[in-house]
């Protein structure tokens, strides 16, 4: 893959990296413990996670991602059905093209490098999920969520959260707070 000037893929592929790492790393002891998100358990997280990747494959392919369910379930293997997916998702990532494509996202219709940005938010957010839930909080790349937080910030509203802003209001946190949890209060979660 060949990476452009202002291209989002690098984090992109490192958000997913991370993400990958605590998916397929997850111990089944852990499936029923709780997230920060009040409607997924560990499991449940793990379904949403492979949707997101089913999502933005078929998004960044010119198709309709809300086909996909939100969490994707009756999943026997979940690392293999990652990898998979993730495969299909690099080889679409390696199309310089994708970057100017028209996405159709649940949030709105945007170029591809937009969609990227905003599904490394989403991934990025989701790894601190379980890594909160599953105490692998030091498993996380600190500087994914440094890049990411101006981003989140940028497009995620402080303020008008509920119905299309899916997020409860922002937590306060300390200004030295670590980058994981500024992100995550910042999606009005509590550290």
């Amino acid at each position: 893959m060949t990476f452009v000037e202002n291209d989002p893929r690098p984090l992109f592929v490192r958000a997913l990296n991370q993400t990958q790492q605590l998916v397929t790393t997850t111990s089944p002891d852990h499936l029923t413990l709780p997230t920060p998100c009040d409607e997924y358990d560990v499991s449940t997280l793990q379904g949403h996670l492979l949707s997101v990747l089913a999502r933005i494959n078929l998004a960044l392919q010119g198709g309709d991602p809300l086909t996909i369910p939100v969490v994707s379930t009756g999943v026997d293997d979940v690392p293999t059905t990652w990898k998979e997916r993730r495969a299909a998702l690099d080889a679409t990532l390696a199309d310089d093209a994708v970057l100017g494509r028209t996405c159709k996202l649940p949030w709105g219709t945007l170029p591809g490098a937009a969609a990227i940005a905003g599904y490394t938010g989403e991934l990025t957010t989701h790894s601190w999920d379980l890594a909160k839930a599953t105490g692998r909080l030091s498993e996380l790349d600190d500087a994914v969520a440094t890049q990411v937080l101006p981003m989140v910030q940028q497009f995620i509203p402080a303020d008008q959260r509920g119905g299309h802003v899916p997020f409860e209001p922002v937590v306060q946190v300390a200004d030295d707070a670590s980058p994981y949890d500024q992100l995550a209060a910042w999606q009005g979660r509590q550290p």
